[in-house]
């Protein structure tokens, strides 16, 4: 692949609703431009983009890939995204190092949510967009409907640039409105066809709106428009471009992949209207004192690149880059700006989905790979060590679906906990902790789908077989009023005895750990003892009498006692404040604590009644409602973490995709007589087995 200026380069995302046809289309994409010499289908498990075994297994994608397409001397770096929430992360990477976004959406589906979520990132990001309206010859294919649902949503900046020639109710071909040309589809291509006349009244409805937007672009373009006078070519693509590039016009084109018509007609619009990396504002970043620099957007600056996306294997890291000044070139040495380790970059490629294409250099604004980097993660900025830089890293979402992880057989937890910190390292969306209190391995991801393709990696790349399984709540203990109790141990067997004799008042505490006080009198017991009775207290209140969950909240006084000058000794108090324990807390009107979680819920208007009627059902407090504009409202309600497990999926099928949520921890409270006897008969069932 030749060596492209970063004038003629273009890194385009492309986002969607799952199964609207985003790596059907970079398929078609391939093929017009004879980039490869067969149409790949993912029915088939043979695209370029969707290689990974796991994308192959289920016919969807699951990681962004990368395949440059050269068209009309540029480089189109085109990053195909998966279109399931649960691999968001994957988005996230791909808008971080693109320019444009260019947005699918099904013409027989019309908006859906996968379209809304892109659109809200692209402009959350203030990036240009471009729309492919897809499938547009399937049956009840409606690209009027769909190019209207998208203005009715999307409002008035969405611009008809290409739109379906469709006669006798069959679709033959497009039309370009900014050329006012028509393409036919002959063999195979795209050809420039004479416009038949019943197509005429079709072109100057669809060109009336593009002219439109057009004459918003400048004033000079609004003079012309009001005066009558028609847009000559060249001004409709530098009044569209001009609006792209600003944001006030999202052009919209349409296609099909199967056929490939629209494809060329696609390409055409990234190279006339999205931006080069050269054409967009430089980078910010920070220099080694923390303050705030400009990158040099050029290719004669010092290098710095961000590292976006790691690819773990059996073989070590392949870390993808894009050049955010200057050039990177072969066996060169960076800082890491993180760690201020250098990192030699050896051999660097282009990457064309699981194909690397060797180079010497990477210009500014360019894509590529590097393999066997050291000390450095995704997010990392590799620079000059003359000029060390920190861009921003890339801010992904925080997980919230977990579910605990444990071994068919036995003993094979380390080998899970090694084959997911490797995983960790090319997918930072997922988070694993080992909880000592309760006994299980837990991994938090974005939904069901997410776990189960690390479950199944875990056994392909590391032959670790895994049970998955709800995770256990945290519960705790208290008592409710004052008890006095002995704890007396005494044990004769020949030669020196054991006598330990404690009386102790236990009560509600005003903090979460034991509260120990001693208010002896006369020496009853020798102050040598009295560590030895707290820490046989501290050893017991990890296990509440209950359910066996850990004691809060409790104060223990010792307040009288009697020693033997022969067989007292520290073991024998220890053991005697043990006996204390266990005859008081039943006494002492233990309940059972629930942790307590903060819920703050983003979901259109339109199903506040469904949420909050959920919340309800999950024992939850409504605390308020705010709108935040845009039709949306954040819902703050306190609700119990074991009523939670799987709100992520329910929140996604109950919104339709639409709703969002953070979830934190808050405070532990009583928990109500029919779920203490729930948790203290599944305690106990839990307690037998194990």
């Amino acid at each position: 692949m030749k060596a492209y200026p970063s004038t003629n380069i273009r890194n385009v995302c492309l986002l969607g609703h799952g199964g609207d046809g985003k790596t059907s289309l970079l398929e078609s994409l391939l093929y017009m431009t004879k980039t490869t010499d067969r149409l790949g289908k993912v029915v088939d498990g043979n695209t370029v983009s969707d290689y990974d075994p796991e994308e192959i297994k289920r016919k969807i994608s699951i990681s962004a890939s990368i395949a440059p397409i050269e068209f009309n001397n540029c480089k189109i770096n085109v990053i195909d995204t998966p279109g399931y929430f649960d691999f968001a992360g994957e988005v996230y990477q791909a808008l971080r190092v693109a320019e444009t976004a260019v947005i699918i959406c099904s013409a027989k589906n019309g908006v859906g949510v996968g379209t809304e979520v892109a659109w809200k990132h692209a402009e959350a990001k203030k990036m240009p967009r471009i729309i492919y309206i897809s499938k547009i010859d399937e049956e009840n294919a409606d690209f009027a409907k769909a190019f209207e649902g998208l203005r009715e949503k999307f409002g008035v900046a969405v611009c008809p640039v290409v739109i379906p020639a469709i006669i006798d109710g069959k679709t033959t071909g497009i039309i370009d409105l900014a050329t006012a040309k028509y393409y036919e589809l002959k063999d195979g291509k795209a050809v420039d066809t004479p416009v038949p006349a019943s197509l005429n009244d079709v072109i100057a409805d669809f060109r009336g709106r593009v002219a439109e937007s057009v004459a918003e672009t400048s004033d000079e373009n609004m003079e012309k428009f009001f005066a009558g006078e028609e847009f000559t070519t060249e001004e409709y693509l530098a009044g569209i471009k001009a609006g792209v590039t600003a944001g006030s016009l999202v052009p919209v084109v349409c296609g099909s992949a199967a056929t490939g018509i629209g494809s060329l007609a696609l390409l055409r619009a990234i190279v006339d209207y999205a931006p080069s990396p050269a054409a967009v504002a430089p980078e910010l970043a920070t220099n080694a004192n923390g303050d705030p620099v400009e990158l040099d957007g050029g290719e004669n600056g010092p290098a710095a690149a961000l590292v976006f996306k790691t690819v773990s294997d059996q073989y070590g890291k392949f870390s993808f880059f894009k050049v955010l000044s200057g050039q990177v070139k072969a066996d060169s040495t960076l800082t890491n700006a993180r760690t201020g380790q250098t990192e030699k970059m050896g051999h660097l490629n282009y990457v064309f989905g699981k194909k690397q294409i060797a180079t010497d250099a990477v210009v500014f604004g360019d894509i590529a790979a590097v393999s066997k980097l050291a000390h450095t993660k995704t997010g990392d900025t590799l620079c000059a060590s003359n000029n060390v830089v920190s861009a921003e890293g890339i801010n992904f979402p925080k997980p919230t679906y977990a579910r605990a992880m444990a071994p068919q057989v036995k003993g094979g937890e380390e080998k899970i906990a090694s084959g997911m910190t490797r995983m960790a390292e090319e997918d930072l969306t997922f988070k694993t902790v080992n909880n000592a209190e309760t006994h299980q391995y837990v991994v938090t991801g974005y939904g069901d789908i997410h776990i189960d393709v690390l479950v199944s990696r875990l056994k392909s790349r590391f032959g670790a077989d895994v049970v998955l399984e709800e995770p256990r709540v945290p519960y705790r203990e208290k008592i409710r009023k004052k008890v006095r109790v002995q704890g007396r141990h005494k044990k004769q067997s020949g030669g020196h005895g054991q006598f330990g004799d404690v009386w102790v008042e236990f009560e509600p505490g005003d903090q979460e750990d034991l509260v120990f006080a001693e208010k002896v009198v006369g020496g009853a017991v020798p102050k040598n003892f009295f560590p030895a009775v707290e820490k046989g207290l501290r050893d017991c209140i990890s296990k509440g009498v209950l359910a066996g969950f850990p004691v809060v909240f409790l104060k223990a006084t010792l307040v009288d006692g009697s020693y033997h000058d022969v067989d007292s000794s520290e073991m024998a108090f220890k053991v005697a404040a043990g006996l204390a324990y266990k005859a008081g807390l039943p006494q002492a009107d233990p309940v059972l604590l629930e942790p307590i979680g903060h819920l703050a819920v983003t979901i259109p208007d339109s199903y506040m009644g469904d949420v909050i009627g959920d919340l309800n059902k999950r024992r939850g407090r409504v605390l308020g409602m705010t709108p935040i504009g845009g039709g949306l409202q954040v819902v703050e309600a306190d609700v119990p973490m074991a009523e939670m497990n799987t709100y992520t999926i329910d929140l996604r099928s109950m919104t339709q995709g639409r709703g969002s949520f953070e979830f934190d921890f808050e405070r532990y409270e009583e928990a109500p007589m029919n779920v203490q006897q729930k948790v203290m008969e599944e305690r106990k069932a839990y307690l037998a087995e194990d």
